[in-house]
């Protein structure tokens, strides 16, 4: 498994990391998301042994990971700025990975060719952005990890792509067991792949839970009340409330079951229910209509 404890970091007096921990379960996928400067970005520089932390542990697989070698030949990451020779060719970059990695497989290298399609003896940077992402993928996937780590992983593949890329990463996680986190903002990309969710924000993991936790913990309901009432009652624990004609959407935090036995007391002439997405679950932890957008008259 994957363990940041109460982390530190500070660039210049500024707490980049200010106690941040999460637990990745061995096997699963995890997603990091939260606003820009949140500090995802310097979570995984962490885990990839980029960072030293001023404070707390990071480990992979109950190894402290800075140093250590050995453990980040079962590493594999592709951050948002991959790196790669500027006179490369993507074979030069799998002898490359071959050092590096013990557990490379040529095998699958060649295998990878057919699905990516991408002359080997290509020079990497006078490739587009999506095919240097492709590359990126091909050769990380043929390193066997035990661990990817990935860092807005899709960005510039097209939607065929994208969809072939998750099915190698989850073809892995189920008869590899490989352990992935990734952070991205495609926050409805990784609602279809993630099995677990961490929300940071200033530093700090706000929550971290099971995506079906996240949606059981947290409502969206429409409500039409009888008439007469034309406000939601003061008394109903609402996150955010919102109207259109006689129909109020409420957020609150509780199961469906819970919000609607309680709004029933009320003799409502409708409550339905509706399933909250991973971005409006995302919104709502972090502040709800302050977080909201917001309308700015110039």
């Amino acid at each position: 498994m994957i363990e940041v404890k109460n982390a530190v970091k500070r660039f210049d007096g500024f707490p980049a990391l200010d106690g941040a921990s999460l637990s990745v379960p061995a096997g699963s996928v995890y997603g990091l998301v939260g606003p820009n400067g949140a500090g995802k970005s310097t979570v995984i520089r962490h885990l990839t042994g980029l960072y030293r932390q001023d404070g707390g542990t990071v480990q992979i697989g109950g190894e402290d990971v800075w140093e250590n070698a050995s453990l980040k030949g079962r590493i594999a990451s592709i951050p948002d700025d991959w790196f790669y020779f500027n006179s490369s060719t993507v074979r030069d970059m799998a002898r490359f990975y071959q050092g590096l990695y013990p557990a490379f497989s040529q095998e699958r290298y060649e295998k990878l060719q057919e699905v990516f399609a991408i002359d080997e003896r290509k020079v990497i940077r006078r490739l587009s952005k999506g095919m240097q992402k492709q590359v990126a993928f091909w050769l990380a996937l043929s390193a066997m990890p035990e661990y990817l780590i990935l860092d807005e992983p899709v960005d510039g593949l097209d939607p065929v792509m994208r969809r072939q890329v998750w099915s190698l990463v989850l073809g892995d996680v189920s008869q590899r067991g490989t352990t992935v986190l990734v952070s991205s903002h495609n926050l409805r990309e990784l609602e279809d792949v993630c099995d677990h969710v961490g929300i940071m924000d200033r530093g700090k993991v706000l929550l971290e839970r099971s995506l079906a936790q996240l949606q059981d913990n947290m409502v969206k309901l429409q409500v039409v009340f009888q008439d007469g009432t034309e406000d939601v009652p003061p008394e109903l624990p609402v996150l955010h409330v919102s109207k259109v004609g006689r129909i109020h959407t409420l957020i609150m935090r509780m199961s469906a079951q819970e919000a609607t036995e309680r709004l029933m007391t009320y003799h409502p002439l409708l409550v339905d229910a509706v399933p909250l997405t991973l971005e409006e679950i995302f919104i709502y932890e972090l502040g709800g209509a302050d977080y909201a957008v917001k309308d700015i008259l110039l």
